[in-house]
């Protein structure tokens, strides 16, 4: 709005507005991505926000959550998260940056969880031992926040030299990623090796570069995936960068149960491992594979034997066809009509047919899209813009027949002169 306009006595007096003051300055309009409680994502709800492995608390709206427990859940860089003791008793909500304890120093985390779910977490987490959960000292101060950037801004040069330092050692192993403490004293290396190193010297060679406490820490191509993040072939972030914390073993055997076509391009996730969705429904098609018959078993009819072809195993359609490795007339039956069959096979009878009552089977025709629709309902638009060559080649054609016209009453006037010179011969 323009804030040079000014409204008149009459117009404030009476709650009206003129035109010209509801006219947008669109030229000097600055847009911003809205995030946080504008658009419905704040700190208690299931959005990422900037944190991986975000926990939805469900229970942040009741009244004394907080009190339940002094156990707070902070994360760190990437997916390392850690359990807390409130021990002074702060006001810690969902986004809080604190500072905790840590071996040797403090480090710097936000709080991602509080109250009783928080319980629930450090069961998955199998932190039996009370000596593991270390204390929150205070909320970080801004002294703090700046030793905590200084800390971060090492990471990356940090990382890319001590790659070199472990290729000159001859080591089979990759540096994946370097994470310093909050108040820069200790250094995490996350590393990735198919086999044993021996890493003893390369500790000492880092610790007389970088100056501070080095731990390494071996992870799998699936926690990698995890820590770097993207887009799954299904659309959606990858569920190891989201809300996956424990990683179970995937095998073909999950996908030989569901049906799927053993392709190692379609069944490997972006970490070159088997997806961790194969195992999500594996169990819900076990079990309804159970109540399915046997695929050896041949149905026989009065005319055709009929052979497993496919099976749908969530809705209990099974297909089957006339030749054992070929799709010759299929049919398609549910488990009950296939269960009578069954029996009556072992009585020595044979139906009519695979369906009920001996009733043929349905014809599917595909549906046609254009059934009905006008095939020159796109010329119309063309037409209604040749009008004027129409018109115009209209116009060319009267003309023509006009000048035909004159053409041939031309050549008849000859013809009548010829006529009265004649008439005027004969009265001579």
């Amino acid at each position: 709005m323009s804030p040079t306009r000014r409204l008149s006595a009459d117009n404030r007096d009476s709650g009206i507005l003129p035109l010209n003051f509801y006219t947008m300055d669109y030229k000097n309009m600055k847009f911003k991505i809205a995030n946080g409680c504008d658009r419905g994502l704040c700190r208690h709800s299931c959005g990422r926000q900037d944190k991986q492995l975000n926990t939805y608390d469900w229970l942040a709206d009741i009244p004394g959550n907080n009190l339940t427990t002094d156990l707070v859940e902070v994360q760190f860089k990437n997916t390392r998260k850690g359990y807390f003791h409130n021990v002074n008793g702060l006001d810690l909500k969902k986004g809080d940056i604190v500072a905790v304890e840590a071996s040797p120093g403090h480090d710097i985390g936000v709080v991602t969880l509080t109250g009783s779910l928080v319980k629930l977490q450090i069961k998955k987490a199998n932190l039996r031992s009370q000596d593991e959960i270390k204390r929150i000292y205070r909320i970080a101060k801004e002294v703090d926040m700046e030793k905590y950037r200084e800390a971060k801004a090492r990471e990356h040069d940090t990382m890319i030299q001590s790659r070199k330092i472990a290729k000159d050692l001859g080591l089979q192993m990759k540096i994946g990623d370097v994470e310093y403490q909050g108040d820069g004293n200790k250094a995490i290396f996350y590393y990735i090796a198919d086999e044993r190193v021996d890493f003893r010297q390369l500790i000492k060679v880092l610790a007389e570069t970088f100056h501070v406490r080095i731990e390494m820490k071996q992870i799998g191509a699936r926690q990698e995936a995890g820590r770097i993040g993207g887009t799954g072939p299904c659309g959606r972030e990858l569920c190891c960068a989201t809300w996956m914390k424990n990683f179970v073993s995937v095998s073909t055997n999950s996908a030989r149960i569901q049906d799927i076509s053993l392709n190692p391009q379609k069944l490997a996730g972006m970490c070159a491992k088997l997806k961790c969705c194969l195992n999500y429904e594996a169990d819900d098609y076990l079990e309804a594979s159970r109540k399915l018959p046997s695929r050896e078993i041949v149905l026989h009819t009065v005319d055709k034997d009929y052979y497993h072809f496919k099976a749908d195993i969530l809705t209990g359609m099974v297909t089957y066809s006339t030749e054992k490795n070929a799709a010759v007339d299929l049919e398609t039956i549910d488990i009950q009509r296939i269960q009578e069959i069954i029996e009556m096979n072992k009585r020595g009878e044979k139906p009519a047919s695979l369906l009920n009552d001996g009733q043929k089977k349905e014809e599917h025709k595909p549906k046609d899209l254009l059934a009905g629709a006008d095939i020159s309902r796109f010329d119309k638009n063309k037409n209604r813009k040749k009008r004027p060559n129409t018109e115009a080649s209209e116009g060319n054609a009267r003309r023509g027949n006009n000048n035909n016209r004159r053409r041939n009453n031309q050549n008849r006037r000859p013809r009548t002169g010829r006529k009265d010179n004649q008439e005027r011969q004969a009265d001579n």
